[in-house]
């Protein structure tokens, strides 16, 4: 963007309690699978605005800090007994800190665009664990002043929640941070140590049989086998779908049915996908947080992993639906928390069992933070009507953004963290599906929505057996 900055690297020492060897936690394990399944980096990565008259020197002290805080954030790969890698935490160790220069003439909204792209860039650059500290800052300095900080974290240590408490602990997310420290707190060397024990490896025998369950009588894919030839030359691309229409009628029938708008979502997402493709029952993968265990609530680790459900959404109401999916969504989280080569080894079996290799290439993550209470919140005085809801839907949108080499799963929603909306980033293979198809289902979530906001017995006008298309 600019012709020309000046980068410079300040060095950041750090020392902290915590160090040692111990075995990958499952939520590593997950995460890696992730990272060889799809090619992508799965960084975190983001530009915030740095107040006025912060240093160069308090923001080295404040990383600093945060790398002697938390033992995960001096995490690096190590080899392993057998023969695959392990994690190990250095006591103490150096960083850098960059600080980049641009233009004293630059505009600051070319500035901020700056900040922006470097977060994105770092999103996308693979790290080297072995070798690199998961973290990555860098400060850009404008006119002498610094105005913008890029935070990257690599995913092995961190998840959506454990990246909202680094930010919190460095005053980036507008939350508060905890003042007592919980002693129930794991940290990621006794988390690897603790899945290895016999108390644990039970917890995993129980969610292994509960995927087992599920997955014995899967068809070879969720959506069938491609048959279309993809989108202007590419089978996978990725968009974006906002409702702010959806969000309203949602938040109606959460308080209606006495629930909360992450189960409603995943009904009428469910019953959107059953009208545009015909199936029904359908079994998803949901990412679970598993942050309700005792002493993982601020732990800084990846802890998220892949639930299983099913939900029929056929000759029912979506009221129904949403009562269905609560009860579903209960026991994908109570058995979301297992060991991934566990699975994977049932996972074989039941393949050779079946006759067939069979996966669920359907996933669903709802990973709102900041916006899930206030979603969750009463309607108060302001009632959802037909009118209202009319309105609002004049600013629904859908675009699509690119395409994407590759993917596991034939289609990927993840509801975002956007105020007064429903929004989505989704990504489809469009050799499982026609564009047409894809924006039915999408233009469906609203459409599901807005019914059953208005009326209680709206029908899901699923079909049992119907055919997609």
């Amino acid at each position: 963007m600019f012709a020309q900055t000046v980068q410079a690297h300040v060095p950041v020492a750090f020392a902290g309690p915590g160090a040692g060897v111990a075995p990958l936690t499952w939520g590593q394990k997950a995460i890696m699978q992730d990272m060889r399944e799809t090619g992508w980096t799965h960084n975190v990565s983001g530009a915030h605005p740095v107040p006025p008259g912060v240093t160069v020197e308090q923001v080295t002290a404040e990383f600093a800090a945060l790398m002697a805080r938390h033992p995960a954030l001096r995490m690096r790969l190590g080899d392993g007994d057998g023969g695959g890698p392990c994690q190990v935490v250095s006591a103490t160790g150096e960083t850098v800190l960059d600080v980049v220069d641009v233009p004293d003439d630059a505009d600051p909204a070319d500035v901020a665009t700056f900040a922006y792209d470097l977060g994105h860039a770092r999103l996308l650059s693979h790290y080297d664990l072995y070798r690199d500290w998961s973290v990555k800052m860098a400060v850009i300095r404008h006119r002498g002043a610094l105005v913008h900080r890029v935070l990257t974290i690599d995913h092995l240590v961190v998840d959506g929640t454990a990246t909202s408490l680094l930010l919190a602990d460095l005053g980036l997310a507008g939350r508060p941070v905890r003042r007592v420290a919980d002693p129930r707190t794991v940290q990621i060397l006794d988390l690897g140590r603790r899945e290895e024990t016999p108390p644990l490896r039970r917890v995993s025998d129980r969610a292994v049989r509960h995927w087992a369950e599920h997955l014995r009588d899967i068809p070879p894919l969720t959506f069938g086998e491609p048959a279309a030839g993809g989108r202007q030359g590419h089978r996978y691309w990725h968009g974006r779908f906002s409702s702010p229409a959806a969000y309203l009628a949602v938040r109606a029938i959460a308080a209606r049915t006495r629930t909360d708008t992450s189960r409603v979502l995943l009904a009428v997402i469910a019953v959107a996908i059953g009208r545009a493709t015909g199936v029904s029952p359908l079994t998803a993968k949901l990412i679970v947080g598993n942050r309700f265990r005792p002493g993982f609530a601020e732990a800084i680790a990846p802890l998220s992993q892949n639930g299983v459900l099913r939900l029929d959404t056929a000759d029912t109401t979506v009221d129904e639906v949403v009562a269905r999916a609560r009860r579903a969504a209960v026991s994908a989280g109570k058995y979301a928390y297992y060991d991934p080569a566990q699975l994977a080894e049932v996972s074989d079996r039941l393949d050779a069992e079946r006759g067939y290799p069979a996966r669920i290439s359907c996933r669903i993550n709802d990973r709102r933070v900041a916006t899930r209470q206030a979603a969750d919140g009463g309607l108060g005085d302001d009632p959802v009507t037909a009118e209202r809801l009319r309105r609002r839907s004049d600013e629904t949108f859908l675009v699509w953004d690119g395409p994407l080499d590759h993917l596991p799963e034939q289609m990927f929603i993840t509801v975002e963290d956007q105020p007064e909306t429903v929004y989505l980033q989704v990504i489809f293979d469009f050799g499982c599906f026609t564009e047409a198809q894809a924006e039915r289902l999408l233009r469906g979530v609203e459409e599901v929505a807005v019914e059953a906001a208005l009326d209680p017995a709206a029908p899901t006008r699923v079909t049992a057996g119907s055919a997609g298309g």
